[in-house]
This record gives C-alpha cells, sequence and structure tokens, in this order.
C-alpha cells in the first residue's frame, strides 16, 4: 500500500502538468516533453536551471506556433539524479502520453534511458519514443552503446578533452596536473582521457594526483583541496559539476589553493560565485558550445531575455539548438511522429546559436558544433554579460570550428525499417 501511495504521488505531479492549459489539451493538440532530471538533491541546482530553460524554449516555440501546429510543453520528472528513478520517472511519462524525453545530468542515467527507450521501442512498435540527450557526456553513449532512439547535442567528453588539451599543450607553465573527477562513468572517462591526451601532446607534464570521489555527496572538500596543496600542483583538470565544483572552488579558496583550473562545468550554478571568492582571476577555464560573451545577435538577444525572465545566464546553448532542431526536423518530416522526426535529424546540419554550422551525424546521433574555451574574470567592454553578480565574467580564449571537433565514433547503429 506504502509503495501504491508513493507512486501514485509521484504520477500525481505529471498529470497535473498534462492538463495545464484549461484542461482542454490532449496528445493530439500538445507536443509533450519529458524533462527527466533532478528537481531535488544534491543536483537540484542545475536540475532547475535546465527546467526553466526548456520552459522557456517552449515558450519561444509556442510564441512562433509551436511544432507543426502543436503547443510545446514541458513535462517535469525529478529523478534525484538516480538510475533507477529515470525509468520510472520514463514509464510514467509514457503512459501519460509523453513519446519526448530529454535528459541532461548523469551519463549513468542516460546511459539507463537510452537503453529502456530502446528495449521500449523494440516492444512497442508504432508507439516509439525518442531521447534527446542535452548534457550527458559519457563518449559509450555514441559508441559502443549508441542507439538510434537517442540523439546527443552536447560534445562528449573526449571532444571537450581534445579542445583542452590542445590549449594547454600551449601553456608552458603547465608542469604539474592533479586531475579530481567523479566517481562514475564521466568522471571516469574524464581522468582517462586526460591522462592519455596529455601523455600524448605534453609528455614532460607530470601526472601529480589521480582522485575520484563520490557523485554529489562530498559537503567538505577541504580533505581533497589539501592533498591537491600537498602534490605541488600548478594546474587542477576536473569534470565535476553542480554542487561538486562549487563546493570544490570553496574549499580552495578556503585553503588558499592558487593553481589553474580547467573545466567542463564552471559555469554552473554557484561555480562563477566560488571562482570569484577564490579570487583566481582567468586562471579558470571552461570548454564548452558558447559562452555569453560571444559577439552573436541573436545568441545575445537570447542571454538578454532569458536572464530577464529567470536571472540566470544561458547555461545550455545546447538545449536551444535541440529545441530549434526538433522544430526544424518536424517540419522536414511534416510530422512529429518520432520515428519520422528521427529520420530528419539524421545528418541534419543547422546553424547553431552561437555562429557556424553544426551537423548531426548519422552514424552515432552525435552532434558536432564549433566549440569554445574561455577563462572567467574581470571584463572589458566586450564582455557586457557578467555572471551570478559577480562583476565577472566570460572571455574567449580559442574557438575550434565544427570539422576539427570530429572524432571517430565505433557505432555499428540497427535502424528501424
Amino acid at each position: 500500500m506504502r509503495k501504491l501511495m508513493t507512486a501514485a504521488a509521484f504520477a500525481l505531479p505529471i498529470f497535473g502538468a498534462l492538463a495545464m492549459s484549461g484542461g482542454a489539451a490532449t496528445a493530439q493538440e500538445t507536443l509533450k516533453i519529458g524533462y527527466i532530471d533532478p528537481l531535488s538533491g544534491g543536483g537540484a541546482s542545475v536540475g532547475e536551471v535546465g527546467l526553466k530553460t526548456f520552459q522557456f524554449l517552449a515558450d519561444e516555440l509556442n510564441a512562433k506556433g509551436g511544432i507543426q501546429g502543436k503547443k510545446v510543453e514541458i513535462v517535469p520528472l525529478d529523478n534525484k539524479t538516480n538510475p533507477q528513478e529515470s525509468l520510472i520517472q520514463a514509464q510514467k511519462a509514457i503512459d501519460a502520453g509523453v513519446r519526448y524525453i530529454t535528459q541532461g545530468n548523469g551519463s549513468a542515467v542516460a546511459g539507463a534511458l537510452s537503453d529502456f527507450v530502446t528495449k521500449y521501442n523494440e516492444r512497442n512498435p508504432g508507439k516509439e519514443v525518442l531521447f534527446f540527450n542535452y548534457a550527458a557526456v559519457d563518449p559509450v553513449l555514441t559508441n559502443d552503446k549508441c542507439s538510434f532512439w537517442h540523439f546527443r547535442w552536447d560534445a562528449n567528453s573526449d571532444i571537450k578533452m581534445e579542445a583542452l588539451t590542445n590549449y594547454m599543450k600551449t601553456a608552458p607553465a603547465i608542469k604539474n596536473v592533479y586531475l579530481i573527477n567523479q566517481d562514475y562513468s564521466f568522471g571516469q572517462s574524464v581522468r582517462t582521457t586526460a591522462r592519455a591526451m596529455l601523455a600524448a601532446k605534453r609528455p614532460d607534464i607530470k601526472i601529480v594526483g589521480d582522485e575520484l570521489h563520490p557523485l554529489l555527496k562530498i559537503t567538505d572538500f577541504a580533505p581533497y583541496v589539501a592533498k591537491i596543496k600537498a602534490s605541488g600542483a600548478d594546474t587542477v583538470v576536473t569534470g565535476n559539476w553542480g554542487q561538486d565544483f562549487a563546493l570544490l572552488l570553496k574549499a580552495a579558496a578556503d585553503a588558499g589553493l592558487k593553481v589553474g583550473w580547467y573545466t567542463y562545468y564552471a559555469g554552473g550554478t554557484g561555480g562563477p560565485t566560488a571562482v570569484k571568492q577564490a579570487n583566481l582571476n582567468h586562471q579558470v577555464f571552461a570548454v564548452g558550445e558558447g559562452i555569453p560573451n560571444v559577439d552573436v545577435p541573436g545568441a545575445q538577444a537570447v542571454e538578454k531575455a532569458l536572464r530577464a525572465k529567470y536571472d540566470f545566464s544561458l547555461f545550455y546553448p545546447r538545449a536551444v539548438n535541440e529545441m530549434r532542431m526538433l522544430a526544424a526536423a518536424a517540419d522536414k518530416a511534416k510530422s512529429i511522429d518520432p520515428v519520422k522526426v528521427a529520420f530528419a535529424l539524421e545528418g541534419m546540419e543547422f546553424d547553431v546559436l552561437h555562429g557556424g554550422k553544426g551537423v548531426m551525424r548519422k552514424d552515432d546521433h552525435q552532434f558536432f558544433q564549433p566549440i569554445y574555451i574561455a577563462s572567467f574574470g574581470e571584463r572589458t567592454e566586450k564582455e557586457p554579460f557578467d555572471e551570478e553578480k559577480t562583476g565577472w565574467g566570460w572571455k574567449l580564449v580559442a574557438r575550434i570550428d565544427t570539422p576539427a571537433t570530429m572524432l571517430p565514433t565505433t557505432c555499428k547503429m540497427e535502424r528501424p525499417n
């Protein structure tokens, strides 16, 4: 009975969300996207930002008539950054008529969802579901464990590390590197790839520490920072995100640790504030598919509108590309049927938010786009946007065009007839 009551409690927000718009909307009148990410627990800060970003983008599409005349609705589903909970939420969403799901925080979650959707579609022809991945970057998802039903808009961690290490190899001051990452598939991938790429590009660099820690469980990183300090490292490489990055930098500030930081997600909630408190002026670098202070009129217009509505920056430019490409694929297919949309997405070229061409590679459903490296610190007149009211902002230091980001894939994809 307790389990049934709990399931009912979880289901209520879903059906409540589906009954919005005056209670008149039906599955035929709306295109529902299930947003499966943490809305409670340690990952809630990034999950809430993602949810509001997707709701903002749905409003943008709806203001232009929706997708194929259908209103776009984002259905929030709290997975608590847990793979098993994610599958429960995915099934509930499907039972409620959702045929598109999106998720980003946690590659272990993404792997579970990709496998679940693939098996579900095999068992339920004519009721297929698509999984749009906007931030889970374990390379295996578009390599050995690729699926026709999974599309990824974020650059995978190997692509990002290739860009980071190409930049790092030009910095002679880097001599001693400490690796600290979250102990799950993504963090393990970051440490392995960083070791291999640094060894190939800068064999003189020493790895003086290599640490894995539990995901979103550590509240005090002081012991870890003490190890970094004792190692003599001049540089830290980390894929940490959410509170695991913000609290790591807070501990570094408390300990007076002054090193260079090469990161994936320093721009996430709390990250910029922690960097400013540590007084690491342009000593923290991040890699991604766009930054606020890139002078592209369309991108800056979205940035201004999002900040005006929610008072946070566009941390997920890839979400913009995802939602706009969904609309473009539906227009191309003249349908919102997931199978037809999937085939329309394969090989699609698209003008990405921050300028340049992106392409959804047919072989593995990995999206390729220009990649940026930026440092965070004091701004000039060329950097109009600050972050988290720190007065500091992101400064572009390198841009890698799309063709140079394309790594090979081992994907052997099975497609539906």
